[in-house]
């Protein structure tokens, strides 16, 4: 496997380069002997370290040219021995190369290593670190200025070494080491020896160089003394500020680790396989608290004014999960059942809002712990809310931490969206304590091992913690997400290899999370719900503080029989001749782990196209891809578990097709058969013939006979093969004329998602006629439901989220019921000073309206300045930012950018908002180029957040001058950006837009002609 052969230095045979002609090879073998080659050091003339890499660089007895060469660990390996009748063809073919070679190609051949940043040769070449030496223990004593915003830190790192080796790589970044000693044997008292530090900025590693090998299998402890600046980026031990209610700035130090920023507190082997245990001390002044992973056990004052922390040893974990914060935060805490502490930590004037998480992190702690069966292995469980943080959250093992609005809910003001939010977001970071800190990936290509079980948990235990959320709605809503990049040529595998930084945080992606999620659920609903449970819990009971591989979950599932089922001895399962589902079923043995490679190892997924004759369905399967009308052949194939209902039948009938084609027999001919039940399948389908009229007039007739979810589906399906050719844009349009009837929220958001993009491309054309048109062709279809919505806070979480999306679109659209009725609310607000309470789930609305004037506008700002709620803030900003004042929309840009008042991690919220906005779009793009360097730098090449605000500021470009634009500026950065999966996705998907224009543009223009002329 590639990762196995990164790791360094267990690779072929290979001869690299050519070598000089007058060197002699009893020099060679003499140099390059493993005798040498184990006693060698860096400070002799000649780098024969062939341990270390793949090249070696000999100087000549005489002058300076380099003797060029490669050769492998195998070769020079003291434990092999040559066969006999091999040595006199390996020095035979030396002599050849040593005699052909011509001294001139020797000299324009350039090391392999790379320079040290003094210069000296540096002794590894790889992203990846040696697996030579292995990290047992920590031992970190870390000391945070909040002053002078600088740090410093002792690391004492218990390790063995599997060979021997003088040289130990390892990884830091941007920290400034002083210091470095190594000692034999365990105890505090032995002799120190001096290490020589070399430094390696690209590959963010340092090699610690002893005057002789390590000893294999015995322990040794560097320490290491450095000091480092507190991060002004999100990542590493960063600086972080928040305003209290006075006005006074305070400035606390917190720490996001995950991927590869641990490195950046202190020097460590910086890879999820390299776990050990932990003891981390704080220093900190009296005035500031510091909390880390595992609870507290002793304050020593060390001197006046300065006490350390001592926190008790974690068990043993990844780099990537340490955390400690230095703040003044207060916190409230409460038992789960089984004796875990849980406490939410929050700045002192927001800790009034920590109630609701504090409740939804015990009971989810408790529903993990019995779902798994296994005890939360710490005694506490802390959750903090820090005032900057660039993504929602992060699952530090035993202390998670969070975006304020992930965290904080304010009773008075928060809508029903954030609390679902809210408990969304704790249950995610409370599964990682499971999937991904107990068992973990073994490197980051299989980082959807946690990220989608994390995602997919999300759903398992609100839907049982929560019920009155109703959480399965929003499921299948996160596969359209993923499909929407899925589809495309740039997409990638969920198991997909990566190496550097930038391409791990690449990893952290709708793919990874959202994908990964959904074929788990399709795979549990496949399998079914206990016989699932039974496999995962299985897998963690196995790998309990191991790392893992995509294989291990296969192979943990593979003795898992759906219920029902029988095992045989090979492992594999097959229905009982009791089973309900088809004859098909029952001659079919079922493999887990075949089935779902076809998942994970290959990017895309299938289109099903049905076509029903009589009573035979028809069945074929292939790849999904954007911008083609016939499906270019690629030779992929997936294993699907098909799902089927029929008018007349509503059980689900099953059908696993694992060929390009495939026929089932029905019963009796039926009217309408729906593929993918529930959409708990990560498949669209095609219905050929008549099958799509069908489905559109079984919607129009009777749109309850299917469930909500299938409605959706329906509509989602439609669009995504209007896109492909294979259904005609006015088939897709009529299909969506039943939603006149509807009134459940996931089929009109569906719509909603379907429909409003289609005018934003308008909007970014000029063609204002029929973009008027459409507008008015969506609230009067929605009309009838706009108008039923009450302007209060009454019903369930989903009739809440509905309402408030509603009266958003009716208020921005300019429906005037709507925005006569905002108006009066604004006015009314206004005046109160902002502190009339008005109904949550309409204040969106209000607001939106509000800003459109500029006294409006500037009051809305004022009031963002001093509000404690960060659903309010986020309903200001979000009104702030539709303002059709240029001025205005370039201000905040640069305020959200500046980062004084409105923080900078809402700036990629707030540039995406305004690339939305028809009259700001062109600014958030010009903002983006100009700004670029500062970007990456603050936010992390390759990070969701650059995702996010290249797609935001270009996705919906749709005319040939902007994709020039868009792929000239990105070519132009260079390895600055122009390799980055989402430049590739959004110019694939500016290419699909124009395609897609060009198409159906006079096709909708001529529909919506017709479809006003039916209403007259």
């Amino acid at each position: 496997m590639w990762v196995e052969h990164l790791r360094g230095v267990r690779g072929p045979l290979v001869w690299v380069g050519q070598f000089c002609a007058s060197v002699s090879l009893f020099f060679l073998f003499r140099v390059c002997s493993p005798t040498s080659l184990q006693t060698e050091t860096l400070n002799k003339p000649a780098f024969c370290r062939a341990v270390l890499g793949s090249c070696f660089v000999l100087r000549r007895a005489r002058g300076s040219r380099l003797i060029c060469g490669a050769i492998s660990s195998k070769m020079i390996s003291p434990s092999i021995k040559w066969p006999l009748a091999t040595r006199p063809l390996l020095l035979s073919t030396l002599l050849i190369l040593l005699t052909v070679a011509t001294p001139s190609s020797c000299q324009s051949r350039e090391p392999t290593f790379p320079k040290a940043s003094n210069g000296a040769p540096f002794p590894w070449n790889k992203m990846r670190l040696p697996e030579h030496i292995i990290p047992a223990h920590y031992d970190l004593m870390i000391h945070a200025n909040l002053t002078t915003l600088t740090f410093g830190g002792t690391t004492q790192i218990e390790i063995t070494a599997s060979k021997p080796t003088s040289t130990i790589i390892l990884h830091s970044h941007h920290l400034q080491v002083s210091k470095a000693t190594l000692r034999k044997g365990g105890g505090e008292r032995q002799a120190e020896e001096p290490l020589r530090v070399l430094e390696n900025p690209p590959q963010e590693q340092i090699a610690l160089l002893a005057s002789e090998p390590l000893v294999v299998g015995l322990p040794y402890t560097i320490v290491i003394d450095y000091a480092g600046n507190l991060s002004e980026s999100f990542h590493g031990f960063y600086k972080s500020t928040y305003r209290t209610k006075e006005g006074e700035v305070r400035v606390l130090a917190s720490t996001q680790f995950e991927p590869t920023a641990a490195r950046m507190a202190f020097p460590c082997f910086d890879e999820p396989a390299f776990k050990a245990s932990f003891l981390i001390k704080i220093r900190r002044e009296p005035r500031h608290l510091a909390i880390s992973n595992m609870p507290l056990v002793k304050s020593v004052t060390v001197a006046e004014g300065l006490i350390e922390d001592h926190f008790d040893v974690t068990v043993k974990m990844s780099t990537y999960l340490v955390a400690f914060i230095v703040s003044d935060f207060k916190s409230v805490s409460k038992m789960t059942k089984s004796g875990v502490k849980v406490s939410v930590y929050a700045v002192p004037d927001k800790i009034n809002q920590v109630d609701y998480a504090l409740d939804a992190a015990v009971t989810l702690l408790e529903f993990y712990e019995d779902y798994f069966n296994i005890p939360y292995p710490l005694p506490k469980q802390d959750l903090a809310a820090i005032p900057d943080f660039q993504s929602g959250a992060m699952e530090n093992w035993g202390l998670t931490t969070y975006r304020e609005s992930s965290l904080l809910f304010d009773a008075e003001k928060s809508s029903a969206s954030s609390k679902l939010g809210i408990t969304m977001t704790v249950s995610h970071e409370l599964a990682h304590q499971w999937f991904g800190n107990l068992v973990t990936m073994e490197w980051w290509n299989d980082l959807w091992l946690k990220e989608g079980f994390a995602k997919f948990m999300e759903f398992v235990s609100v839907s049982v913690t929560h019920p009155e959320l109703k959480v399965e709605e929003y499921f299948f809503g996160k596969c359209f997400k993923a499909m929407e990049v899925d589809a495309l040529n740039s997409s990638h595998p969920v198991s997909t290899p990566v190496e550097n930084p930038a391409q791990i945080q690449e990893m952290f992606d709708d793919v990874s999370y959202d994908k990964g999620a959904c074929i788990l659920n399709m795979l549990r609903d496949y399998l079914g719900a206990d016989a699932f449970k039974s496999g995962i819990v299985k897998y963690l009971q196995k790998y309990s503080y191991k790392n893992t591989k995509n294989e291990d979950l296969w192979n943990s599932m593979a003795s898992i029989c759906p219920t029902g089922d029988t095992q045989h001895t090979d492992g594999f399962c097959s229905r009982g001749e009791h089973s309900s589902s088809t004859a098909h079923w029952r001659r079919e043995g079922l493999d887990v782990k075949t089935m779902m490679n076809t998942w994970t190892l290959q990017k895309g997924f299938p289109l099903i196209t049905i076509t029903v004759r009589g009573r035979n369905v028809h069945m074929k399967q292939e790849y999904y891809v954007k911008g083609v009308a016939d499906a270019p052949e690629t030779g992929l194939l997936w294993h699907v578990p098909l799902t089927f209902i029929t008018s007349k039948s509503d059980a689900v009938q099953r059908f696993l097709l694992k060929t390009r084609t495939d026929v089932l027999i029905l019963p009796e001919e039926v009217e309408w058969i729906k593929f993918n039940v529930g959409m708990n399948g990560y498949y669209i389908v095609h219905y050929e013939d008549d099958g799509w009229d069908s489905l559109t007039g079984l919607l129009k007739g009777t749109h309850t006979a299917i469930s909500s979810n299938d409605r959706a589906s329906l509509i989602n399906n439609a669009f995504q093969l209007v896109s492909i050719g294979k259904l005609s844009i006015e088939k897709a349009l009529d299909l969506t004329l039943y939603l006149k009837q509807e009134t459940e929220i996931m089929p009109v958001f569906q719509g909603l998602n379907e429909l409003i993009p289609m005018y934003k491309l308008m909007e970014k054309r000029e063609m204002n006629e029929v973009e008027t048109q459409f507008k008015a062709f969506l609230i009067r279809l929605l009309q009838g439901l706009i108008d039923r919505q009450t302007w209060t806070d009454e019903g369930s979480v989903s009739e809440r989220m509905l309402r408030s999306q509603l009266l958003l679109l009716a208020c921005v659209r300019k429906y005037q019921p709507c925005v006569q009725k905002a108006e009066d609310y604004f006015r009314q607000w206004q005046e109160a000073g902002g502190n009339l309470s008005l109904p949550n789930d309409v204040t969106l609305a209000v607001f939106a309206v509000g800003a459109q004037t500029l006294e409006g506008w500037d009051f809305l700002y004022s009031k963002y300045q001093s509000s404690l709620s960060s659903t309010e803030k986020n309903q200001i900003e979000f009104a702030l930012c539709i303002s059709q004042n240029k001025e205005k929309l370039q201000w905040l840009l640069d305020q959200s950018f500046k980062g004084d008042v409105i923080k900078t991690q809402e700036f990629p919220d707030i540039l995406r908002a305004i690339g939305r906005n028809p009259v700001g779009y062109p600014l958030a793009w010009q903002f983006l180029r100009e700004n670029w360097n500062k970007l990456v730098q603050k936010f992390e090449l390759g990070s969701n957040s650059i995702a996010y605000m290249v797609t935001g500021t270009t996705n919906q470009f749709s005319t040939r001058a902007r994709l020039e634009e868009v792929k000239e500026f990105f070519s132009s950065l260079k390895e600055n950006g122009s390799q980055l999966r989402c430049v590739q996705q959004t110019i694939e998907t500016i290419e699909e837009n124009i395609r897609w224009m060009d198409k159906n543009f006079d096709k909708i223009k001529a529909w919506l002609q017709n479809e006003q002329l039916n209403l007259l």
